[in-house]
């Protein structure tokens, strides 16, 4: 699980690579998301465009990234995501939890204009 970080604006963007799929490296995301959190930064973007597999651990990522960022005052929006990716938020009906984008700048611009 491999992951660019880039502030823009008034958000940050966690550009994912590759597949999705949890392990060791699931503890470490979490970690940087405390980090974002003491850093007042609470608004991420996760970018799916360049993620080619995600099983239900990456999904439980997602979600945990989610709450982890609710439950500090924040949101956490995804963007980018393939028709397969889309297929299974669809089936497990997380498309109606997450607030996705097609696009990263659509993201970005969600939260400019809060």
């Amino acid at each position: 699980m491999k992951y660019d970080i880039i502030e823009k604006y008034k958000c940050v963007v966690l550009s994912f690579k590759g597949n999705l799929m949890g392990g060791p490296d699931a503890e470490a995301f979490r970690d940087q998301l405390h980090k974002f959190i003491e850093n007042d930064q609470k608004e991420i973007v996760v970018d799916l465009g360049k993620v080619k597999f995600m099983n239900s651990s990456g999904l439980g990522i997602l979600i945990g990234a989610l709450t982890t960022m609710k439950n500090a005052g924040g949101e956490l929006v995804i963007c980018q995501a393939d028709k397969k990716i889309e297929s299974l938020l669809m089936v497990t009906q997380l498309i109606k939890v997450f607030n996705h984008f097609r696009k990263l700048d659509q993201a970005v611009d969600y939260f400019e204009s809060k």
